[in-house]
C-alpha cells in the first residue's frame, strides 16, 4: 500500500484500533456522546440494535462446538461500531465506522479474518425488526433475537451456523449498568449466554458438522475505562451442572474485577470488586509475547475455585489491534468449558 492509501485507511479506521481491545482508546474521554446513566431501563427489541449516541459497541459471539468425532472446536464472530463524532450524517458523511472478526479454533490451528467497513453506505449496519447485524457478506440475522442464523468466512475457513436461545438475557451490574473502574467509567452491558447452536465449519480440506453452546454479549458506552487501565482478561464459564459465570479482570494501577453467577434457570447474581479472582498460573510464548494460557479462577461465594486451560495456546487475533482469544476448558471444583479473552498484552 503506498503513503496516500493507507493515510486514507488510518483517515477513515483509526478509531476501531480502541474497539473491544480494552486499551489505545477506551480510557479517553468522548466529548458530545452519550454517556450510561444507572437506572436506565432497556428497550427491546430496539437495544438490539444501534446507539450511534455512544462512542463504541458491539456484537460480541463465541461458541464452544465439538464435531462427530469428539474434537473441539471453537468459534468467534465480532462486530464492532465505532463512532468518529456524535454528529449524524448520510452516505459517506456518516461518522459510525466498523470492524469485524471473525475465528475458527482448533487444537491444533487458529483461523483468523477481518472486515473493515464505513457506515452509511450499507456496507454495515445493525436493525432490531427483523433483527440483523452485518458487514459485507458476514451476518448475525434473522426474525427475532432469539433465533437466526450466522455466516462469516475467511481465506481458510467458512461457517454457517443456526442459533437458538433456551434461556433468558443475563444483565450485569446493576441491571445492565456495567461498571468498569474504582473512578465510575461503566457501561451498557447484557448478554445471551443460552444459546444452542449448531451448523458445518468448512476448512480447506473437510467440512465439519458441530454441534454445541454459544454466548453472545453485548455492549455500549462512550469512556467504558479509566485513563489507567491498559487490557481485561474476560472469561465466560458454562459449567456442566448448567449454571454459568462471566468474570472479568481489568488491568491498571490496580485490578478491577466484577462478576455475574447465572443459575440454569437464568436468575443472576451480580458480584462487585474483589468477590471475582484470576490467578495467571502458566504463560505461553504467543506471537512474540508472554500470554497467560492457564488461569485460577475463583468466586468464593459460590464455591468456584477451578482452572481454566486453553484448548489452543496459540489462539492469537492477529488483526488491527492484535489480542488472544480462544475456548477454554474448566476443571476443578466445577468442570466444563467456555471462552477467555485477553486484551493489552504487548
Amino acid at each position: 500500500m503506498n503513503v496516500k492509501a493507507a493515510t486514507l485507511c488510518l483517515a477513515l479506521f483509526w478509531p476501531l484500533a480502541a474497539i473491544g481491545q480494552g486499551f489505545a482508546g477506551l480510557g479517553a474521554g468522548g466529548e458530545g456522546f452519550a454517556v450510561p446513566q444507572r437506572g436506565t431501563s432497556f428497550d427491546f427489541p430496539a437495544d438490539h440494535a444501534a446507539h450511534p449516541e455512544y462512542r463504541i459497541e458491539w456484537w460480541y459471539l463465541t461458541a464452544n462446538l465439538t464435531g462427530p468425532d469428539g474434537t473441539p472446536y471453537g468459534l468467534q464472530w465480532t462486530v464492532f461500531r465505532s463512532a468518529l463524532a456524535p454528529e449524524a450524517g448520510e452516505g459517506w458523511t456518516a461518522p459510525q465506522v466498523w470492524m469485524g472478526h471473525a475465528a475458527v479454533t482448533l487444537p491444533d490451528r487458529h483461523l483468523v479474518a477481518e472486515r473493515l467497513a464505513r457506515g452509511g453506505i450499507g456496507q454495515a449496519g445493525a436493525t432490531a425488526s427483523p433483527f440483523a447485524v452485518w458487514i459485507d457478506d458476514w451476518q448475525m440475522a434473522g426474525d427475532s433475537f432469539d433465533q437466526m442464523r450466522m455466516t462469516a468466512s475467511g481465506p481458510d475457513f467458512t461457517y454457517d451456523m443456526e442459533l437458538r436461545a433456551e434461556g433468558p438475557l443475563v444483565f450485569h451490574g446493576d441491571a445492565g449498568y456495567s461498571v468498569k473502574s474504582a473512578e465510575g467509567q461503566a457501561s451498557y452491558y447484557y448478554s445471551q449466554p443460552f444459546f444452542a447452536i449448531e451448523g458445518s465449519i468448512s476448512l480447506s480440506d473437510r467440512e465439519i458438522p458441530v454441534t454445541g453452546t454459544a454466548w453472545l454479549d453485548r455492549e455500549w458506552s462512550t469512556q467504558p475505562l479509566s485513563e489507567g487501565q491498559s487490557g481485561w482478561d474476560w472469561f465466560s464459564l458454562v459449567f456442566d451442572d448448567g449454571a454459568r459465570l462471566m468474570g472479568f479482570r481489568l488491568r491498571g494501577d490496580g485490578d478491577y474485577t466484577s462478576a455475574t453467577w447465572i443459575e440454569p434457570d437464568g436468575t443472576t447474581t451480580a458480584y462487585p470488586d474483589g468477590a471475582f479472582a484470576a490467578r495467571p498460573l502458566a504463560e505461553t510464548e504467543v506471537a512474540g509475547r508472554q500470554v497467560p494460557t492457564e488461569w485460577q479462577v475463583q468466586l468464593p461465594d459460590r464455591g468456584v475455585d477451578v482452572t481454566v486451560s486453553a484448548i489452543n495456546t496459540q489462539a492469537w487475533m492477529d488483526v488491527s489491534v492484535p489480542y488472544w482469544e480462544g475456548p477454554i476448558r474448566v476443571t476443578g471444583t466445577h468442570t466444563g468449558q467456555g471462552y477467555l479473552e485477553m486484551t493489552g498484552y504487548e
